[in-house]
């Protein structure tokens, strides 16, 4: 991929450079951070005290807010959006994928129905019944089992298992490592041991949804495990049994849903967030990172903490716990002082006359 700038302020619809500018001959050949930048590339800075690191730079060209700074180094490109601006060139070097036709040491059950160009990697199992929408990827060593639907244009990477009866939408990327519809811990004590609970559900993912590294959505005991359209979850993650994402989740690493909860649309799930079983949290809610959620989480609520418990009431009590060292030591003077009164005025008792 290439651009010459004036390809590059057509395609963002912000204004070319002057044209006696002798930087604005130069050619975009790819993008990155300012600091690793080289002459050929395309930045992107949002604010004035990246000032500095702007006229450090060796970018060919830097994204910026129309009323940053005028400087001397990089050609500045301006755009009420530099962000969005920057990222809608960098989806043009996404390098293609390196999966094309059907590897020939693949396994494909001659039941499994394939799409139009449809790629298969190296050592993948197409189990019996498969469906594979027009343009789906499937890479090295992936496990489809059986029954298994993927829409049209989905990405599963290297070395990810998809079991049987699962549903999968389009436009869906799970990255490698991951497993989808893997059983439920689901067990129950029957007097001499833990006994299995057959896990016959299944686990439904609906459109756009994108799946980290390593991350585990297990099936449902009855019924359905679903994770609702434009979902992201990050690398392991763990969604259990008849958990419901809703919409425009975000699940961030190492967060866990225990069986039968639900997330609502639009809610953000920070870093090591534990969520209890049957617990229900509102739409658009924010949980801060490692805390545990025991009990339902209104909707658009922030909350942190273990238990988690609103925002501002954790912070108040962090606050409060870091003054216990100089509480105590108040204590404890205030507690000699009185002892040495007590002392005192047993003295003065003993010597008062009878």
């Amino acid at each position: 991929m290439r651009f010459d700038l004036a390809q590059l302020c057509d395609a963002l619809r912000i204004p070319r450079p002057e044209p006696g500018d002798a930087r604005s001959s130069v050619q975009i050949l790819g993008v990155n951070t300012l600091a690793l930048a080289e002459e050929t590339d395309l930045c992107f800075a949002e604010h004035d005290d990246q000032t500095e690191a702007v006229l450090a730079s060796r970018a060919g060209a830097v994204l910026v807010p129309e009323d940053f700074p005028a400087i001397a180094g990089p050609l500045l490109l301006r755009s009420p959006t530099p962000r969005q601006a920057f990222f809608q060139i960098a989806e043009r070097f996404v390098p293609a994928s390196e999966i094309q036709g059907i590897h020939p040491s693949a396994v494909i059950d001659p039941s499994a129905v394939l799409g139009r160009d449809v790629a298969i990697g190296a050592c993948a199992v197409i189990a019996s019944g498969v469906r594979i929408g027009d343009r789906g990827v499937i890479g090295p060593g992936v496990y489809l089992g059986p029954d298994v639907t993927l829409g049209a244009d989905c990405l599963i990477e290297s070395n990810v298992s998809v079991h049987r009866d699962s549903r999968i939408g389009e436009r869906c990327i799970i990255h490698s490592g991951t497993v989808i519809g893997g059983d439920g811990f689901g067990f129950v004590w029957d007097g001499g041991g833990h006994r299995k609970i057959p896990q016959l559900g299944r686990v439904v993912i609906e459109e756009d949804v994108e799946i980290g590294c390593n991350a585990c959505v297990d099936r449902a005991t009855l019924g359905e495990t679903r994770i609702r359209r434009g979902t992201k979850i990050d690398n392991l993650v763990q969604v259990a049994h008849n958990t419901d994402i809703g919409a425009h989740v975000i699940l961030v690493s190492q967060s866990g849903v225990a069986g039968s909860s639900k997330v609502g649309s639009g809610a953000v799930v920070a870093g090591q967030v534990a969520i209890s079983d049957h617990v229900e949290v509102g739409a658009g809610a924010r949980i801060g990172g490692q805390s545990g959620v025991t009990k339902d989480v209104p909707a658009g609520a922030s909350v942190f903490g273990t238990p988690a418990r609103p925002i501002k009431d954790t912070l108040r009590e962090l606050a409060a716990l870091a003054q216990l060292p100089a509480l105590l030591k108040l204590v404890r003077t205030q507690g000699r002082e009185l002892e040495r009164l007590r002392e005192r005025l047993e003295a003065l008792e003993r010597e008062r006359p009878n």
